[in-house]
């Protein structure tokens, strides 16, 4: 039996939801880069690093080639720098709502 959409999307966002992986995603939209330069721009352990690829290539959204002895990754697609994208505007609108909220709040105890 097919898996339901709704339960595919739910594994996808799940298989995002590390901040590493997201990290990742996000210094990728400006292009393909060496694992090396991702470890300079990524606080964390080489192995864990590692690991966080692994995922984000098994699930396909990024792609891998090796060049010499240097691996270098690439978003496998446009629509995952556009998802990033969306994600930040969507997180300004709701931090931007909250903003207005607390400046409420402040009015209201004065």
């Amino acid at each position: 039996m097919p898996v339901p959409l709704y339960q595919a999307k739910a594994e996808f966002f799940r298989m995002l939801g590390h901040p590493v992986r997201i990290r990742v995603l996000e210094l990728l939209q400006d292009g393909p880069k060496a694992v090396r330069d991702l470890l300079a721009e990524i606080d964390v352990e080489a192995s864990n690093l590692s690991a966080q690829l692994a995922v984000l290539r098994r699930s396909g959204i990024v792609t891998a080639t090796r060049e010499g002895s240097t691996v270098v990754y690439a978003l496998a697609g446009a629509d995952v720098a556009d998802l990033m994208k969306a994600a930040r505007r969507i997180l300004t609108e709701l931090l931007v709502g909250q903003n207005e909220l607390l400046a409420q709040l402040r009015e209201d105890s004065a």
